[in-house]
């Protein structure tokens, strides 16, 4: 018999639409023994949050998030807003006795996410952060993969994150649509965002970074903020690439835009060992691409393999071998496993202390862009 737990979600964005299907669908697929009740969603906005509560089936709304966590009912805090909030709402949320899952990144910089992972390890309440890509099955397989050592010793990681959306030069910045533009809010621009995903799946499947040297450009200086009216400066980073050593000995390239004109979100990932070979494709998630240099000479090549079967991870779950799922379905994995480990007292990841690794990561990639040298990864 499953066990109801209370959730409270703060925000009604994009993050708070994929997190609320979530919770819609993980206990009919997965069964989960705690069994998510969406009780009240909070936003600022009265008339957002409660058309936002009847369209997903919370019970009740809020627009002050201090009223929720002060909520007895409320068990489990979701936070989906802006990076500039993290922070607060986290450690209160903690203080609190709230368990919480947490949007990505952490927070706007390590000296806040330092103190949040201080806040939740002393109040010692259950927590994650979001980063969703480590629970598409083809990337799970490949981290199974990588554990079993079937590609040996690892050489290369590279990564890309593209995205064309900010090229015109009369987007606005701010406000509730653009906030990821504005660095108040956003704190940086594709490294926090876009880079933040490829280095957590790329500490989770090779390991700690140990040192980088970067570079980043802001192609627009100044765009009209939608808040002020004003035209300020632009302070988040268009781009970003970079190098990396990891602690393993294997190197790495990443790269990072906004300004890649015919690329909505390519994600992709490659990685090259002595033994075998993985990579990965956002546009055909469903999909893993290896290469085992053991194979016979006459069949040696490429393979696609299909991540469907019901052996495959998270897949016995869904539909029959052959029938794909998509991106919002790594979200319901999330909570999964996150209903799972709390159901038994055990801690799943990434928590607090590991997006605290690739905030890390992303401090030393800013520090290295603006010293035009390596840094080393605090």
């Amino acid at each position: 018999m499953s066990k109801p737990l209370n959730v409270g979600l703060i925000g009604c964005g994009f993050m708070g639409r994929t997190h609320s299907n979530a919770y819609r669908k993980v206990y009919n697929f997965f069964r989960t023994p705690l069994r998510p009740v969406l009780k009240a969603i909070c936003d600022v906005n009265a008339d957002k949050a409660k058309t936002f509560a009847d369209t997903w089936g919370y019970e009740s709304v809020e627009t002050d998030w201090r009223k929720l966590l002060d909520r007895k009912d409320i068990e489990l805090v979701d936070i989906c807003v802006p990076n500039n909030m993290h922070k607060e709402i986290a450690i209160a949320a903690a203080k609190a006795g709230k368990m919480i899952i947490c949007e990505k990144p952490l927070a706007l910089n390590v000296a806040e996410g330092q103190e949040m992972v201080a806040a939740v390890e002393k109040a010692g309440v259950p927590n994650l952060v979001s980063f969703n890509y480590r629970r598409v099955p083809a990337v799970t397989l490949a981290k199974n993969l990588i554990d079993q050592g079937r590609l040996g010793r690892i050489f290369h990681y590279r990564a890309v994150f593209l995205q064309d959306w900010t090229i015109s030069a009369d987007l606005p910045q701010g406000g509730d649509a653009l906030w990821r533009l504005d660095v108040k809010a956003a704190g940086s621009g594709v490294t926090g965002d876009l880079l933040a995903h490829c280095i957590d799946t790329a500490i989770w499947l090779n390991g700690p970074i140990k040192s980088v040297t970067a570079m980043t450009e802001t192609f627009i200086k100044e765009r009209k903020h939608t808040q002020t009216g004003k035209v300020e400066a632009v302070g988040i980073d268009d781009a970003c690439a970079f190098l990396a050593r990891f602690a393993n000995g294997s190197l790495a390239v990443f790269e990072s835009t906004r300004y890649a004109r015919g690329h909505k979100a390519l994600y992709t990932f490659e990685i090259n060992g002595e033994k075998a070979s993985i990579a990965w494709d956002l546009h055909d998630l469903h999909r893993l691409s290896y290469f085992d240099h053991r194979d016979d000479s006459l069949v040696r090549g490429w393979r696609s393999i299909h991540v469907t079967d019901g052996d495959m991870p998270y897949m016995n779950k869904w539909w029959v071998p052959g029938l794909q799922i998509g991106y919002e379905h790594s979200f319901v994995h999330q909570a999964a496993d996150f209903l799972e480990a709390v159901a038994k007292g055990q801690t799943v990841g990434p928590t607090f202390r590991d997006a605290l690794d690739t905030q890390k990561v992303c401090e030393a990639v800013l520090e290295s862009a603006r010293k035009g040298t390596w840094v080393d990864v605090a």
